[in-house]
């Protein structure tokens, strides 16, 4: 009877030592770790769960015993509202600071770009705008917007590929002031552009069903736009603008739009000559061919797009601007009223 006495006080002190052996690890181990003032990175990749983010933890030195982390947080029903993100915490802190900390999203503000493309530039305009800005590669921007290798975006699938085109994302980069994440590649600035294209789009009014009631691809929407945008100062004056293309479609008209000649040339002239106007063998000089070039000569603004999608209907066929310095243009719906705003544009620039 002592015996079995003897052994069960022997039991019951090593299992007092046990557990107290057990709390001391425990307390010890949820304890913060020493304090510094050096702040520590943690980078908490989509996906990760408590397990992952209690490692980081640990390797990182922000905590003693990964474990412990991760029982601390069931006993609390924690971990199920932490965000992604780069975080910066200063060893020292408690189990419920870096929760709460966790469950609050209190990430490091990404250091940003920004730029801006103004409304009518050129592909061309946009890489030397983002090469002297430092933002990009002249050359990889152009080859990018030239056959859009690679690139992944819902609006590429109705971009038309036509060998004719001088570069294929001409028109589709919308232009607007951008902030992207600093270190972003040509791929990433181009991406952000078109899904701004395709975001402005789908915010028009039943936009998909204008455009099939203009019987339009978007590709000829698209192109319709950059002319307006390249022909039109006055926004009052797109939508009418927009008809009188439509109006010389119709008739099977030239264009004799400027600014598709401007289009071809390496570096666009003040003034085009006539001689210009007809020596500029492009499918995009409009002089020479009937119908649309083959695609946008520039980046239209969202209203010159929609300028095209609903144009005023006229009976115009011409138009001129007056050289009073409005920018507003005389419209005609004869070519002998055309001539007749001719000699009176000309006469506004005498006064």
């Amino acid at each position: 009877m002592r015996k079995a006495l003897k052994w069960l006080t022997v039991l019951l002190l090593l299992v007092i030592i046990g557990v107290g052996a057990a709390g001391i690890y425990v307390y010890t181990g949820m304890q913060p770790v020493e304090a510094k003032e050096q702040t520590v990175k943690l980078t908490i990749e989509p996906g990760t769960g408590t397990s992952g983010i209690a490692e980081l933890l640990e390797n990182q030195g922000l905590i003693k015993n990964s474990f412990l982390f991760v029982s601390y947080l069931k006993w609390k029903s924690e971990g199920s509202r932490f965000q992604a993100g780069v975080y910066e915490m200063k060893p020292g802190v408690t189990y419920d600071e870096i929760i709460a900390k966790l469950n609050s999203g209190d990430v490091i503000k990404a250091e940003m770009i920004r730029f801006t493309i103004p409304e009518g530039f050129t592909v061309k305009q946009m890489a030397d705008k983002l090469a002297e800005e430092g933002l990009a590669d002249k050359e990889v921007f152009l080859q990018l917007a030239k056959n859009a290798a690679e690139l992944n975006d819902e609006l590429l699938s109705q971009i038309p590929a036509d060998e004719q085109l001088t570069y294929r994302l001409e028109g589709y980069l919308f232009p607007e002031t951008y902030e992207l994440k600093k270190g972003s590649n040509e791929r990433d600035i181009i991406t952000r552009m078109l899904q701004e294209t395709g975001v402005r789009l789908g915010g028009i009014p039943d936009f998909a069903q204008k455009l099939q009631a203009r019987g339009l691809t978007l590709g000829e929407l698209m192109t319709v736009a950059s002319l307006v945008e390249r022909e039109v100062v006055v926004d009052t004056e797109r939508p009418m603008v927009a008809g009188v293309i439509y109006n010389r479609l119709k008739d099977g008209m030239k264009l004799e739009i400027d600014a598709t000649v401007q289009y071809v040339l390496d570096k666009p002239k003040e003034r085009l000559l006539n001689s210009d106007l007809r020596s500029v063998d492009s499918p995009y000089n409009t002089y020479l061919y009937e119908g649309l070039p083959p695609g946008p000569i520039a980046a239209p603004s969202l209203k010159s797009i929609e300028a095209a999608l609903t144009p005023k209907d006229s009976e115009y066929l011409f138009y001129v601007t007056k050289k009073d310095g409005s920018g507003e243009h005389l419209f005609a719906k004869t070519y002998k009223e055309h001539l007749k705003n001719i000699e009176t544009s000309k006469a506004m620039a005498n006064k």
